[in-house]
């Protein structure tokens, strides 16, 4: 993924850039390239709005601010993530609450996230994780039965496909969902793109499954991850299914809450009111430099996920009946990168053997679950431990054990070959 032959990078990404250098126009405030990238995005997912943003951190901050905890409030997530998903959690002043994981698929336990639900309790937030689809109609459920925001973080997972949910039993009725923040006075934000329509705020139609829920499918069918949660995030970072080396987006159906993140992403201003700032904000603007290969990028996303389904399709039959290893479920998976289980351990030795063959194969994922981290032993701001004093994150032993013994993954990228499988297949097969 660090060299030209593992990307799509080309002809059209360089026509893009010249386009954007030869308008003299840089900034997205003034150009078209963001605001197009946008609509392109609420199209691609049948959502009302998408913000662009310079990272996918960015996005993740973005749909933090959405949920509008107050300072020491609770947001739940899983330990085996990027930080980037709960670096924004402590930026907002609040407190990341880690729940255990399947340890099937390493993606949240349902089970295990309502235990932890409490008083302070403000969102949920899932990760897709390696592209593969959380168990996000359960979360929905637990979310809206609480009042809780949800928030979806698939910087792994674009197009990634979500089974159909079950029908709806008598307890999963829908909640509050998060309340407006002072600064949502709707008309106190930037001047709307185009797609910021007004519409329903938050615990209306657009967040519990009524007329504004979005009917996009993936090519398989199933629905699209980013819809289900009140927000969903995206990043173009370099490693993701498409890039422009950083970037990030974010969707919503929900007017108030997209007011409130466009608002946060461009310092607070309100450009309508002139040199006036509404509320706090930073600077996450992406630029049109960014944009445009985004746009560039975006229009190969069906090919990327096609062409890496189909070879991650056949590493799985060549790999179907081996004892001692756990295969992925192949539906609605993006296959960000490919996951081993091995239920009974042994993943560092088996990485070792690949990684001496030269696949590009490490066990763990991380160097350690998040919840595990140094961070949680320093300062956060400055000298102070403010909101985290007295905080010690809770162990998640199936967390702990994928990382550390029975997870193993491999990079995918959209070039590999049918030698290439049948390549990894034969070491997987081989091993010692």
């Amino acid at each position: 993924m660090a060299d030209p032959e593992g990307r799509t990078l080309g002809d059209e990404e360089v026509a893009a850039l010249e386009r954007v250098i030869r308008s003299g126009m840089l900034n997205s405030v003034w150009g078209t390239e963001a605001r197009a990238l946008e609509r392109e995005m609420t199209e691609l997912y049948g959502v009302r709005h998408a913000i662009a943003c310079s990272s996918g951190t960015a996005a993740l901050h973005l749909s933090v601010v959405a949920a509008a905890p107050d300072p020491g409030d609770e947001i739940i997530t899983t330990p085996i993530t990027d930080f980037g998903t709960v670096a924004p959690i402590l930026a907002q002043n609040a407190v990341p609450v880690f729940a255990d994981v399947e340890p099937s698929d390493g993606n949240l336990d349902p089970a295990a996230v309502a235990a932890l639900i409490g008083p302070r309790t403000r969102a949920i937030m899932a990760v897709h994780l390696f592209g593969a689809p959380a168990r996000i109609d359960e979360l929905r459920a637990l979310a809206d039965r609480h009042g809780l925001a949800l928030i979806e973080d698939c910087a792994q997972a674009w197009l990634t496909e979500l089974p159909d949910p079950s029908p709806p039993t008598p307890q999963n009725n829908p909640g509050s969902g998060p309340s407006p923040s002072p600064q949502d006075n709707p008309g106190s934000g930037p001047s709307p793109s185009p797609q910021d329509n007004p519409g329903p705020g938050p615990g209306e139609a657009a967040r519990t499954g009524g007329e504004l829920r979005s009917h996009a499918r993936g090519v398989g069918g199933g629905r699209l991850a980013g819809t289900v949660g009140d927000v969903g995030t995206f990043s173009l970072q370099q490693w993701k299914h498409i890039t422009c080396g950083d970037g990030g987006l974010v969707i919503t159906q929900d007017d108030r809450l997209a007011h409130r993140m466009r608002l946060f992403s461009d310092k607070g201003w309100d450009r309508a009111a002139g040199r006036s700032h509404a509320s706090l904000g930073l600077n996450y603007r992406m630029t049109e430099l960014q944009a445009a290969v985004a746009r560039a990028q975006l229009a190969k996303l069906d090919g990327v996920l096609a062409a890496r389904r189909r070879t991650a399709v056949h590493l799985l039959k060549a790999l179907e009946g081996l004892p001692g290893l756990r295969l992925p479920r192949p539906a609605g998976h993006a296959w960000w990168l490919f996951p081993l289980v091995l239920p009974d351990g042994g993943a560092p030795a088996l990485a070792a053997h690949l990684q001496a063959a030269g696949i590009p194969a490490r066990a763990g994922y991380l160097g350690e679950p998040l919840n595990h981290a140094p961070v949680w032993h320093g300062p956060i701001y400055g000298g102070s431990r403010y909101p985290l004093e007295g905080y010690a994150p809770a162990s998640c032993p199936e967390a702990e054990r994928l990382v550390a013994e029975t997870l193993l993954v491999i990079d995918w990228n959209e070039h590999y070959t049918d030698e290439h499988v049948e390549f990894v297949a034969e070491r997987i097969r081989n091993r010692p």
